[in-house]
């Protein structure tokens, strides 16, 4: 039984250490091996693990010590891989699995080791490292992109207000068509999606356009999820994705514009391999952090500025 798992715990280890390399380096299958190896460690390795220990040294007083220590598991390994996937509600999984530990498990093992007069008080020393490691690994996790990284993000979103706003100034002698009407409708809601996050921040949205940055929760992912949400959008990036979708069906219908509508999914970044991408605006619009949503839709905004602007 020992040998089987420990064949279990190096396969376990070198699928979720060439997960963390894949990631770090954006290679193919990177969340596979990660989704992978943390399943194989939560639902197959530590489960084995602690039965067989507990069948070899444990007791009946101690049993809830091996249930609870896999429960925090679970919940902290859990939660780690929600939030390097950048999954819904990865925010709430790390705020509990952060004090999960102290609140569940630390008390339950202080109060069954107190009771053992033999156990070594080295163990619990050892204990007490391991936490304070997850902890700082976690909160090194949660902060998920470096300020440097952010700072960056902002010059790229002052690059495209630029664009936007020298698109706006060419726009005078735009037609009217129906296509750039539709297009119109498409920046009236990215607009209402910059306004309502920007809102939160306590900034308008030309104050964004003038000077990108300093945002207060800039790498916050559920945060643009629950404004959209409460503004009644169950699932918010629905009327945005569908918005784009009548644009590009527009395009097809409209004389001239065949060639645009084939490369705009392309253009603006939302082609699937089979089409359009169902998530596409759920991930860049709901589910990501804030300031890459802002970034997204200046973005979005410029390249449809310059459509508009290419048609006169």
């Amino acid at each position: 039984m020992k040998q089987k798992l420990y064949i279990l715990g190096v396969i376990t280890a070198m699928i979720t250490s060439a997960g963390a390399i894949f990631k770090v380096n954006h290679w193919p299958a990177a969340a596979i091996l990660l989704i992978a190896g943390t399943l194989i460690l939560v639902l197959l390795f530590l489960p084995a693990a602690l039965i067989n220990n507990y069948k070899a040294t444990g007791n009946s007083q101690n049993k809830v010590l091996y249930i609870v220590t896999y429960i925090t598991c679970f919940v902290v390994f859990i939660a780690m891989l929600f939030k390097i996937m950048h999954w819904p509600y990865a925010g709430v999984g790390l705020l509990i699995a952060l004090p999960f530990p102290y609140v569940v498990f630390l008390p339950i093992f202080l109060l069954v080791t107190s009771k053992n007069k033999s156990f070594n008080i080295y163990n619990t020393v050892f204990v007490l490292l391991l936490l304070a490691l997850n902890s700082v690994f976690s909160a090194l996790l949660a902060l998920n992109v470096s300020k440097k990284t952010i700072s960056d993000s902002y010059n790229l979103s002052k690059n495209y207000c630029n664009v936007e706003a020298a698109m706006t100034d060419m726009k005078v002698n735009v037609e009217h068509s129906a296509v750039n009407v539709k297009i119109d409708e498409v920046l009236k809601i990215a607009y209402n999606y910059q306004d309502l996050l920007l809102k939160y921040e306590g900034i308008t949205r030309e104050q964004w356009e003038k000077d990108p940055g300093n945002l207060a929760d800039a790498e916050s992912v559920n945060l643009p999820m629950v404004i959209l949400a409460g503004n009644g959008e169950s699932y918010p990036g629905d009327k945005l994705q569908a918005a784009l979708q009548e644009l590009v069906g527009q395009m097809e219908q409209s004389k001239g514009y065949e060639a645009t509508a084939k490369a705009l999914p392309s253009i603006l970044g939302f082609a699937g391999e089979n089409g359009i991408d169902p998530d596409w605006t759920h991930r860049n619009v709901a589910a990501t952090n804030l300031s890459w949503i802002l970034i997204y839709l200046d973005g979005l905004e410029a390249n449809l500025k310059m459509i508009q602007a290419s048609t006169f």
